[in-house]
């Protein structure tokens, strides 16, 4: 039998994942490791710990799953986008990885806006110069860092910094090259003239190639430190939402992703580069070659309901604890209590700004319409709805624009819930489905492995292979109409606090 790895370099762990030729789980394992915020929208990691989580995950599964190194034919490689890692010559990190969710970037957002100008961003790029992208992190430490920026050889992405020390190569792949503002996606290259008008060599740019080609083999030493084989190929990969994509089926037109984990994301591929004249949703490059995809982000969903579990739910927390059951069973329980709707209460869950549609980083959470009637099940409710209000403001700027969204496959922990799918399919009016597939972007970069190990002829000849619907959740037309009025509330929320949002920020800074 023929065995694949793929690997996700994620924000709070590392997963790694065997998988049989036929996309049976045969091992995983995760190893977790800290996230640091030194000063206020600072979010910084070591990539070393990346590093050792990967070489701890992927002997655990090797020694888990039993399987001979020599029927691994394959390893991906997804990671969280945006990340920014510096190394000099010498190939050692210059600094703590600048994440997706670090938002410090706000001035050299504005600089990148002006000195490229929108028409070229739009042209070139496809994306605004946000907060959470890789571009205004590079150009943040030429600003604040200036030594370490003149000591930059290479800069490279979460994952790219695990391939390189897997391989010795130096390299990186389109679909997450297209989430750092100086990629051209539209013809799948850097930049030259992003890179000429923000004064950025190409120089410290990695070659740059599809998901699917192999782009190194496994050195003699990490063969020793994991117990892979000397010379197993090491695919490009992708970002974490594209693998996902992938490992979700989601890799032709009409169908759509709607996936609700830390962060939250509704993605729909192409045949064309499709942007959003207002820039409020992302287009990148896909995994799969000469295909791309539109995406709107939510940069906390699933991680809104977190927040509630471990600052508001400590009393749930418990009695899961003493049931053995997961903490969320018992909330999702309570908010099932609730009527749709929640008798008026609305949550805002920008809790750490918000990118698509507003891309804001000054935006804050709220709960709206809170009386003496509200109980603590309408609140746990209203976390969920306004997470799902979010995906859906996603979802309508993509209609908009006239794409197939198609079939929504919904997947991450929002899929796990049955009260949740269906409260996802009322409130996009649309039928849910979920598959057979529960490893995330891990799968999804298993996969790319295959392919370019010859495994798999294609992506769709994969993935038409190894993924199924597994159940189908029709909306409710009472409740369609419940939420289509409470959405406009919502939507509206946003530009009346605006003004507010931007003055607390200011006030927080003036005397942090």
């Amino acid at each position: 039998m023929e065995y694949l790895i793929g690997i996700d370099v994620g924000t709070t762990g590392t997963k790694t994942i065997l998988i049989d030729k036929n996309g049976k789980l045969i091992a995983s394992a995760l190893e977790e490791y800290p996230l640091s915020t030194p000063k206020p929208k600072w979010a910084e990691q070591d990539p070393i710990d990346w590093w050792r989580a990967t070489v701890n995950s992927i002997s655990k599964v090797i020694k888990d799953s039993k399987v001979k190194a020599d029927d691994i034919k394959g390893l991906g490689l997804s990671g969280q986008m945006h990340g920014l890692v510096l190394i000099d010559k010498d190939h050692e990190v210059l600094r703590p990885a600048i994440l997706w969710c670090d938002v410090r970037t706000t001035e050299q957002c504005l600089y990148i806006t002006e000195t490229v100008g929108r028409d070229l961003l739009v042209e070139s790029t496809c994306n605004p110069a946000l907060e959470g992208f890789t571009a205004p992190k590079l150009i943040w430490v030429r600003d604040n860092e200036p030594d370490i920026y003149d000591k930059i050889y290479k800069m490279m992405l979460p994952k790219d910094y695990v391939r390189f020390r897997l391989t010795g190569e130096i390299a990186s792949e389109m679909s997450d090259a297209a989430g750092t503002i100086l990629f051209d996606v539209r013809n799948r290259k850097w930049s030259q003239e992003v890179l000429d008008k923000l004064g950025v060599s190409m120089d410290i740019m990695p070659p740059c190639y599809e998901s699917i080609d192999v782009c190194g083999k496994i050195t003699p030493k990490v063969a020793e430190m994991t117990g892979l084989k000397v010379g197993t190929p090491v695919v490009g990969g992708g970002a974490d939402n594209a693998c996902t994509a992938v490992g979700n089926g989601i890799v032709v037109t009409g169908r759509t992703s709607a996936s609700i984990g830390t962060s939250g994301t509704m993605l729909t591929p192409t045949d064309t580069p499709e942007v959003d004249p207002s820039l409020r949703a992302h287009t990148f490059c896909h995994c799969v070659p000469n295909k791309w995809y539109i995406m709107g982000v939510m940069l906390q969903a699933g991680g809104a309901f977190r927040w509630f579990r471990d600052t508001l739910a400590e009393k749930e927390v418990e009695q899961a604890k003493q049931a053995g059951i997961d903490p969320y069973e018992i909330l999702t329980k309570s908010a099932s209590q609730a009527d749709a709707g929640c008798e008026g209460l609305i949550f805002l869950p920008y809790l750490i700004g918000e990118r698509t549609p507003h891309g804001d980083a000054n935006a804050k959470g709220v709960f709206f319409g809170l009386t003496l009637r509200h109980k603590k099940e309408h609140i746990i409710r209203a976390v969920m709805e306004g997470v799902t209000y979010g995906m859906r403001d996603s979802l309508e700027i993509i209609k908009a624009l006239g794409l197939n969204t198609g079939q929504i496959r919904a997947t991450g922990g929002g899929a796990r819930s049955t009260f949740w799918r269906q409260m996802q399919a009322d409130i996009y009016k649309s039928e849910v489905v979920t598959i057979n597939i529960a490893e995330g972007p891990a799968f999804g970069a298993a996969i790319l492995a295959g392919v370019g190990a010859n495994v798999y002829p294609s992506i769709e000849e994969a993935t038409d292979q190894l993924v199924e619907i597994t159940s189908t959740t029709q909306p409710i037309e009472a409740n369609i109409k419940v939420y289509d009025e409470y959405f406009g509330i919502y939507r509206s929320l946003y530009p009346a606090l605006k003004p507010e949002f931007d003055k607390v920020s200011e006030t927080v800074a003036k005397f942090s």
